[in-house]
């Protein structure tokens, strides 16, 4: 009989590599585009790939001395920031309404628009954005993320709403409070955790999209992502550039995740519990 002890070690060993074997592909990846922007040219081009070189940091130099990059942030920062934020302005009521009345094909609708691909949106964007000569401006791209927001935000937050007891909005109600006090008051300070993790899974996508940027922002408003694009030309790809870029990018993202895992993992569980 196998002690109680070496049990929860054994399952404690699986567990840990289980959790090797499927993360290791997406380590492999990052540490390569890393390993990739400290090359150069000549050194990402070489067969068999270099596995030892000498690191250099000239890719970096031309990613921030020879392009606007900071400009590029800040654009990714307002733009996400704004989307988000305009996501849970619109989504948090959108999703109390639907947990509360039980509205299920406007659901439905929702989970389609967010299951749709991205880029079936792109043309009818470019063009009420270019009737209302917007292409190239922040509001363009930020209100064009909110398909990619609004909907994300609406189906996290609809599973927070739903747990809530009804009794609660029940006695908010006796209480003389409206149907949008009873939001204001009890729900949302309630469904905090869930508003947290949605935030930030919804700032992390905006960040990360690329088309929607590349067409309605255009040069005007480019982004991080759509940097990247900048390094790749009709005849080469600067793969040293590219991949200094993408790790620009990427690295925020990383540093933000690692610091804010736990608020995401406590909001996605809180609204995993039923009761």
């Amino acid at each position: 009989m196998v002690r109680p002890k070496w049990n929860k070690a054994l399952r404690r060993t699986f567990l840990y590599a289980f959790v090797v074997f499927f993360s290791a592909p997406f380590i492999f990846v990052f540490v390569w585009m890393v390993m990739a922007s400290l090359k150069t040219q000549l050194q990402n081009t070489a067969i068999p790939p270099l596995l030892f070189f000498e690191p250099t940091l000239a890719n970096y130099d031309k990613v921030f001395n020879r392009t606007p990059v900071v400009q590029y942030f800040l654009n990714s920062v307002i733009i996400a920031l704004g989307s988000t934020g305009l996501g849970l302005l619109l989504g948090l009521p959108a999703a109390f309404s639907i947990a509360v009345w039980r509205q299920h094909f406007l659901a439905l609708t929702v989970l389609s628009s967010r299951i749709l691909p991205g880029m079936s949106y792109l043309l009818p964007w470019f063009i009420l954005f270019s009737t209302i000569r917007q292409i190239g401006t922040h509001q363009a791209v930020i209100l064009s993320h909110l398909t990619v927001t609004m909907p994300l935000v609406i189906w996290i937050l609809i599973g927070f709403f739903e747990d809530l007891p009804g009794e609660l909005f029940d006695a908010a109600r006796i209480d003389g409070c409206s149907i949008y006090g009873t939001f204001m008051r009890v729900a949302l300070p309630l469904s905090m955790p869930g508003v947290v993790v949605s935030g930030i899974l919804a700032f992390i996508f905006s960040w990360n999209n690329f088309m929607l940027s590349l067409i309605l922002g255009g040069s005007a408003v480019r982004t991080l992502p759509v940097a990247v694009y900048s390094f790749m030309g009709e005849t080469m790809i600067d793969w040293g550039g590219l991949n200094a870029t993408a790790t620009t990018v990427t690295l925020p993202v990383v540093l933000f995740v690692l610091i804010v895992q736990k608020h995401v993992v406590r909001g996605l569980t809180l609204g995993a519990v039923k009761g």
